[in-house]
This record gives C-alpha cells, structure tokens and sequence, in this order.
C-alpha cells in the first residue's frame, strides 16, 4: 500500500527475508537510494517511510519496487546493483526485469552473468540476432565479459563447436619477440584479460582441459590468417589495435555457423600514427552492411568501480 501526503510516501513490504536483502547490511542499500535520489527513508519493519522533494520521491518509489520485484522473482542483490539499476530505472525506457533477469550464464562462483546496462542488453540481444557484433566504448562497459559469457553459454549449449579468442599483440610497443619463454609464455601477458574472464564463467580444469584439445583456442591475430572458422564463435578484443589488413583478414574468416564479436575502444589506440585502426575503418565501412551490429557502450554503461566512470569523464572533458 501506498499512502501519499505531498512529498512523502510510505510502502509497505511483507517478507522479511527479502527486505533484509532490500534494506542491505546495515542499511547500505537504503543509504545509498538515499543519496542517488537526495531524500530520506526511514525504515520500520517491512515499512519505509520516502521524504524529501516529490520528484526523488516518486523516483525512489518507482526504483524500490523494481528491486522488490527482482528480488521476489529470485534474483540475488548485489551492493554494486544498486547504483546501475538506478540508472535503468531513471531512463525510464525499459523495466528493470528484462535487462537484470536476462540470464546470459552462470559463473564458476555460482553468479548469474547478466546485463547491468540498456546498452548491455542491446548488446546481447544484438549477438544472439547477428552473427557479426562490434562492441565499442570505454573500459570497464563489460563488452569483452558478456562476450565471453555468450561465447560458454553457446558452446555449453552445442550451438558452437569451439571458441576462438584473439587479440593483436599490440601492447605500448612492445613485440612478442621481445618477451622470454615459448609462444605460449609470451602470448600470454596479451591474452589475459580474455583468460580471465573465461576462467571465471568455466571451471579452471574444464577449461584448461578444453583449451588442450583445441575446443577452446586462444592465439593472437596474426595466426588467424589463411584460415575459415567454421562452428565456431570468436572473439576479437582490442581491436582498436588492429590494422587495416589484420581487421579485413579477421572479418574474412568467418565460416558457416559461426558468430564474431568485436569489442574495442577507439579513444585508446596504441598503433604508430602512421597506421591507420582496422576498427576505426571497419566501423565508416560496415555500418550499412545487414547481418552486422554496432553497438556503442559510454561512461553511463561502466560497471566496475564507482571512481573508473569519473576517471573516463575527466579524460573526456581534458580531450
């Protein structure tokens, strides 16, 4: 029930359980609605009390429900939810059920890997609809982490017989030449990020097991050449650092069945200004192309550390 007087409103929510979980560990969560919306809330049982300027007021409101509802629906509420919710809430263009309950995979940790973003959710959905998909934007936007969680979730589901991971080797100008050890020891430092992320949604032995019998391959982009990926679904990060010729050679290898995600950011290009970004390029070209998505990600879509969307907006007005 809602009781309106103006600029306050109370709710009324009947499970306990779930409104410890709403509430958050000493009231954190409602702390920080508090902040995101500059009003107070004070809490008594299952009721909450909204004070402050009608606008944040309904707002709250409107943002509190959509929480309750995901979390009667069973969804596990993590303190980081918070503020990107809001955000999906206050655009207003999509409820917050279909974006944080679109389950993409399940994590090694038992999290569920969904989308915390409008864009995040295009970009899925434009995946499973496109066999080619170019995510671009800054760090931190998730465009390499829901890629992978596509690619284990595809594989998982026979829709793909491998998957196929790949990044320049462009790293402030250093060369693989130049790094100690075998290929393996030396491709490694490049390919991390996107080791990381598969090591968090496949058990660490599974994956290793796989990777040693080539179901899930990991390499470079200059091995790619001359080669055509059938069944499988690959992805090219850092494509920002691909050339012209690498970007059309990758492009190219695209077999039967098989789906590319490219995912980069066009404001950290690390080539010789001399050389032209394949990503920059295949952007202007393929706009028009059917069958080929672009999605673009900003500041608003980071989901890591509060600090790394202000960092970007610091760049961004210095730019």
């Amino acid at each position: 029930m809602t009781i309106r007087n103006g600029s306050a409103k109370e709710l009324e929510f009947s499970d306990n359980s779930l409104v410890k979980e709403l509430y958050g560990e000493n009231n954190d969560n409602l702390k920080e609605i508090e902040g995101h919306y500059g009003i107070k809330i004070h809490s008594r049982g299952g009721k909450l009390n909204l004070e402050g300027e009608e606008q944040g007021v309904e707002s709250a409101d409107r943002f509190l429900r959509e929480i309750y509802g995901l979390l009667e629906k069973g969804y596990t509420l993590d303190p980081s939810d918070i503020e990107l919710a809001a955000r999906i809430v206050d655009e207003g263009k999509i409820r917050l059920a279909d974006v944080f309950l679109d389950t993409v995979c399940i994590s090694t940790r038992k999290r569920i890997i969904a989308p915390k973003s409008i864009a995040q959710k295009v970009y899925i959905e434009s995946i499973r609809k496109h066999d080619i998909v170019f995510g671009i934007g800054p760090a931190g936007t998730g465009k390499t982490y829901l890629a992978m969680a596509m690619a284990v979730s595809a594989f998982v589901n026979k829709e793909v017989n491998r998957i196929v991971l790949t990044r320049p080797a462009v790293e402030a100008g250093e060369k693989l030449g130049f790094l100690p050890g075998d290929l393996s020891q030396k491709v490694d430092p490049y390919l991390r990020p996107l080791l990381d992320a598969l090591y968090d949604m496949m058990d660490y032995d599974k994956a290793s097991r796989l990777v040693e019998k080539g179901a899930i391959e990991i390499a470079p982009l200059a091995f790619m050449r001359g080669r055509t990926l059938n069944d499988a679904f690959i992805i090219l990060d850092e494509a920002q650092n691909t050339t012209s010729m690498q970007m059309k050679m990758f492009l190219t290898r695209l077999g039967y069945s098989s789906k590319a995600v490219i995912t980069g950011d066009t404001t950290q290009v690390d080539l010789a200004a001399s050389e032209r970004s394949g990503l920059l390029e295949a952007e202007m070209l393929m706009k028009k192309i059917e069958g080929i998505s672009f999605v673009y990600f900003s500041k608003n879509d980071v989901v890591r550390h509060p600090l790394v969307r202000k960092i970007i907006e610091a760049y961004e007005k210095y730019s």
